[in-house]
């Protein structure tokens, strides 16, 4: 179980934090013997385990500004307790608060920092407990923290790049959609009543589109079903190791849609990887967190080969060139840097460049979606017209004989 205590020290100052124990008597017993006045001991949860059962995934942004404020009080000189003590009590997001008032307590038992940080694998990423591990054994902790802060605001910029290129082929789509529906259930019955009552034979569009609006009209709560049980079929496949392969697999088959999730990935790959190796984490190792980070588990198996190739002696850029993901001008790159010795900086340099590719191909896409899906509306809507005109120009000609 764990106790929260609260203490005296020799000099007077309050200590808080949490211990593991049996009982209270083991915690009051440590207390003592570390010369300690104990004031208050009560048991709590194990927050930890709570967070494995009702874990939300960290954003970006909050790691972002987590490393940002980590790495301008330590630029400070402020010891690292101190700034987790400012980080916690300054952080908005709970989950990310709760835990770094942990990994306070556990520095404040004498771990490292990492050590703590490992103990909050749900919330702290498995590249920045070991960016940080670097940076404590190398000393340069405050740079390290800079360089997180860094790679988290690139992928945030990417991120927010790709969804605001979406946001209006989703909203045509959307009102698309609606406008079909509404002219369906509410217009559509109206002249369709009227053409039925004049007795003539309806044509194919017009007695297609009556169908249409009379399952919508009378089934619609199938639709609506059927539509909630697709969406939670995907997102359930997507969660399975299988359909996430699938997923991600289809992602860089598709025409276009495979073109920016490559250099997605490429980009993703080229910054994490320069990243690791600039802070001095062994190559392996560093592929070995590059291969989770990038977003894809078919791109991320390929990774593997990588190593398993390197382990045999071949070198990075001709692994790179084996495995058939990234551009050719990937390997490339990585084969300069090898012989200049600067692998780091070459990769750096292919990130900067895929991030300006990713904006070109999305403002490609953007520009060629909005078109097709004009069109799609316009044939839609077109049908509907000519669905309702034809009997009427039937009517009239039955009228003027």
């Amino acid at each position: 179980m764990q106790y929260k205590y609260r203490a005296v020290a020799d000099d007077g100052s309050i200590i808080e934090g949490i211990h593991e124990a049996c009982n209270e008597y083991e915690v009051a017993k440590m207390l003592k013997s570390n010369h300690y006045m104990p004031i208050k001991i009560e048991e709590t949860y194990n927050s930890s385990t709570n967070r494995n059962i009702s874990f939300k995934k960290i954003k970006k942004k909050d790691l972002s500004v987590f490393c940002r404020q980590f790495y301008t009080m330590l630029n400070a000189g402020i010891p690292i307790l101190k700034c987790l003590d400012i980080l916690e009590k300054q952080c908005e997001n709970k989950l990310l608060k709760k835990a770094i008032e942990e990994v306070y307590v556990n520095v404040q038992k004498g771990m490292t920092l990492s050590e703590a940080m490992k103990f909050n694998e749900k919330v702290f990423p498995n590249i920045l407990i070991n960016m940080t591990e670097a940076g404590e054994i190398s000393g340069n902790l405050d740079i390290i923290m800079e360089r997180m802060a860094f790679h988290y605001e690139k992928e945030i910029k990417i991120e927010n790049k790709i969804k605001g290129a979406m946001i209006y082929p989703i909203i045509l789509a959307i009102v698309t959609v609606v406008v079909v529906v509404f002219l369906l259930i509410t217009v559509i019955p109206t002249f369709i009543s009227m053409f039925e009552n004049s007795g003539i034979d309806l044509p194919t569009p017009t007695r297609l589109l009556l169908n249409i609006s009379n399952s919508i009209t009378c089934f619609w709560y199938i639709y609506f079903i059927s539509l909630i049980g697709i969406m939670l079929g995907i997102n359930y496949c997507s969660k399975t190791d299988n359909g996430s392969m699938f997923f991600d697999i289809l992602k860089i088959k598709i025409p276009y849609i495979k073109d920016i999730c490559l250099k997605v990935a490429t980009s993703r790959f080229t910054r994490t990887l320069s990243t690791l190796l600039a802070s001095g984490i062994p190559f392996m190792q560093s592929i070995d967190i590059v291969s989770k980070v990038i977003g894809n588990k078919y791109i991320s198996r390929k990774l593997e080969e990588i190593k398993e190739d390197m382990q045999k002696g071949i070198s990075l850029s001709i692994a790179i060139k084996n495995i058939a993901i990234f551009p050719p001008m990937i390997d490339s790159m990585i084969k300069v840097g090898e012989e200049s010795g600067s692998l780091y900086n070459a990769l750096s340099k292919s990130a900067d460049f895929y991030d300006e590719e990713i904006e070109a191909a999305l403002q490609k896409m953007t520009e060629m979606i909005q078109p097709i899906m004009v069109i799609i509306m316009s044939l839609i809507v077109g049908f509907v017209v000519i669905a309702i005109a034809m009997p009427m120009f039937e009517m009239v000609n039955i009228i003027r004989v």
